[in-house]
């Protein structure tokens, strides 16, 4: 196993069943390197979320061993998850502000955040002002705010509609391309994630299991062309083929 100083999340041997006697995920294998973003696909209901919960330590395993580097880890989930009332700016800042952040150095920090998701000139607007892919970027904006080395994406971009989604894909890249920091996503669709990993990793239906891994070449930050090339259409159809196969 890589050591704490390589390796951003690991999970060794890992089950997880549930009271009701469900095991949503058994010998799990997984490595997220330091700066290397991961993305999960498989079918509903194999425990990809189920993984998010125990790597951000929401819920402990049943069995084996998860570690990650400590601190602050970021979270962004399937819905933004914001408070209506309250402005982008205060949204952004709350993480500081629970932490009993001086107020000066949080609403630096959100600042530095909402300039870095492309939102300047929004700090005061409220979310039900927003579009649906404004408000996916104040929720990364947020999670950015104690700049964590860990990131969890639990289907971020799921509800967008297709314009918008490829839109969030290429801010996303931009945004890990320009910190750098460690990242496990969850999807169901191949080209979201071909197009944004370093690495893709295919779980089996239930129980859930790594099946495949994928390693994608392509240098971030990726052009929205990338889609289109004949070597992006390969790693997609060696992926779901995986994908089809565990079904089969």
């Amino acid at each position: 196993m890589a050591t704490a100083v390589q390796t951003a999340l690991s999970f060794v041997a890992v089950d997880k069943r549930f009271g009701s006697g469900t095991t949503a995920l058994s010998g799990v294998e997984l490595q997220v390197g330091a700066g290397e973003f991961v993305v999960v696909v498989g079918p509903s209901g194999c425990g990809k979320s189920t993984l998010l919960r125990l790597a951000s330590g929401l819920d402990a395993p049943s069995a084996g061993e998860i570690s990650t580097p400590g601190g602050d880890i970021g979270y962004v989930f399937q819905d933004a998850t914001l408070l209506p009332w309250r402005s982008v700016l205060a949204n952004v800042a709350l993480p500081a502000e629970l932490a009993g952040r001086p107020k000066a150095e949080r609403h630096e920090r959100a600042m530095d955040a909402i300039r870095l998701v492309g939102l300047d000139g929004f700090e005061e607007q409220l979310p039900g002002q927003l579009s649906g892919g404004m408000r996916m970027r104040v929720s990364l904006a947020r999670a950015l705010m104690m700049s964590p080395a860990l990131f969890l994406f639990d289907e971020p971009f799921g509800a967008l509609d297709e314009m918008t989604r490829l839109r969030m894909q290429e801010e996303l890249q931009r945004i890990f391309t320009e910190t750098g920091f460690a990242g496990l996503f969850i999807t169901h669709s191949v080209t979201e994630a071909v197009f944004l990993a370093n690495r893709v990793v295919v779980m089996s239906a239930r129980p859930g299991r790594i099946t495949a891994e994928f390693e994608v070449p392509f240098a971030h930050p990726r052009p929205a062309s990338l889609r289109y090339e004949p070597e992006f259409a390969a790693i997609a159809g060696a992926v779901s083929a995986a994908l089809r196969g565990d079904a089969q």
